[in-house]
């Protein structure tokens, strides 16, 4: 992964490179930004910029044994820990590294429901547990192979549990000789302040609508009418991008479940709830999370739609025709009520909570907000 193949960012890549051009790489980074910011890929380019062996004009020529090593996730020196499902044959992120390798390979803007879909484990939660701290003392223990530094590529350090996280942080205290860190979270709000406070942070920012759309004509080959819209319903997310070029017929299913739900929130019915409940608890934690966040997008256009300008709106052919129809059962009165209903399911989503006792309160909750007048 070069530099010159990430999307934007030019601010915390040029940092970067001067970092290693001066010789001066802090022994702990946290890379920070939302998905879609390109910090993963950010940091194998870092990796495969330190480890390079005949760097050009101060850069990582791609070229020789090091860089190669490093493109293909297989270096020796180079660690990678990342949220797992975490089963009887499954215990750290060692057991699953060859699949993690296919995953990023194949997507380097990879995401969280990416890599769960690559396990087949989407109703399970996403953890780095405490057994991966002591993976991680035992790999930095070793001398490099290599003779250069070792490399540790935190994952979404967010994930881990408590346990997890007070070892991460006494080793960060203590680092061995020759190593680095390099934490990449999407969510730097979720870690110990303590962690936080021993890592220099580098800020990737949300991308801008030109670079978004740049990249997807320099890489995809798109119209440049394709990919403007496309950057626009993005909202600075490049993995976003390439899903709404991608998986047009994945938006039309949330479409129909969001469907389903709102017609039963419009007029409950007991059976048809509970059916609806019970196909929602199959798809899995990841999903349920995405259609709640589908219904919070919903939402904002439906509002924007008969209080703002309707050419913001960011739905697009069936799913604008439902909104035409659907807009009018949006209003002041009970749309912030409603966002922080779908909002709190989320979180709620997130923690491990009974998803049919959730989306059954969820269900009476709408209708009382839809009906109300």
């Amino acid at each position: 992964m070069l530099y010159q193949q990430i999307i934007g960012q030019k601010e915390a890549l040029g940092r970067l490179q001067r970092m290693v051009q001066e010789k001066r790489v802090p022994h702990a980074l946290l890379f920070s930004g939302r998905e879609g910011s390109g910090n993963l890929p950010a940091a194998i380019a870092f990796a495969q910029h330190l480890y390079c062996i005949r760097p050009q004009d101060g850069l990582p020529c791609g070229t020789c044994a090091s860089c190669n090593k490093v493109a293909k996730l297989i270096h020796p020196d180079l660690h990678l820990v990342f949220p797992i499902a975490k089963s009887k044959d499954v215990k750290t992120s060692n057991d699953v590294v060859k699949e993690f390798r296919e995953a990023f390979l194949q997507q380097p803007y990879l995401n969280l429901n990416d890599w769960f879909n690559e396990l087949n484990a989407e109703n399970k939660q996403p953890l780095i547990p405490v057994e991966e701290a002591a993976d991680i003392l035992r790999k930095l223990s070793y001398t490099s192979y290599e003779g250069s530094y070792k490399t540790m590529i935190i994952w979404q350090p967010e994930k881990m549990n408590v346990e997890a996280a007070n070892k991460l942080l006494k080793i960060l205290e203590e680092p061995p000789d020759e190593t680095i860190f390099i934490l990449v979270s999407n969510h730097p709000d979720q870690l110990l302040a303590t962690i936080i406070s021993r890592v220099q942070t580098i800020p990737f920012y949300q991308l801008s609508e030109t670079e978004i759309a740049e990249g997807l004509i320099g890489k995809y080959n798109v119209t440049p009418e394709t990919a403007k819209q496309t950057a626009i319903l993005a909202e600075g997310d490049f993995r976003e991008a390439l899903g709404i070029l991608t998986q047009h017929e994945e938006s039309v299913s949330f479409l129909n479940h969001f469907q389903q739900f709102m017609r039963l929130a419009l007029k409950f019915d007991a059976t048809k709830a509970l059916s609806w409940i019970d196909e929602n608890a199959a798809t899995g934690r990841e999903k349920q999370k995405q259609f709640l966040q589908y219904g919070l997008a919903v939402f904002r256009d439906a509002l924007m739609y008969n209080f703002g300008d309707r050419d913001l709106v960011r739905l697009n052919g069936q799913e604008r025709q439902f909104l035409e129809k659907f807009a009018p059962f949006i209003n002041q009165k009970n749309y912030e009520r409603l966002i922080e209903e779908f909002n709190s399911n989320y979180y709620y989503i997130e923690r491990n909570a009974n998803p049919k006792i959730l989306f059954m309160d969820l269900i009476l909750k709408t209708n009382e907000l839809i009906n109300l007048k």
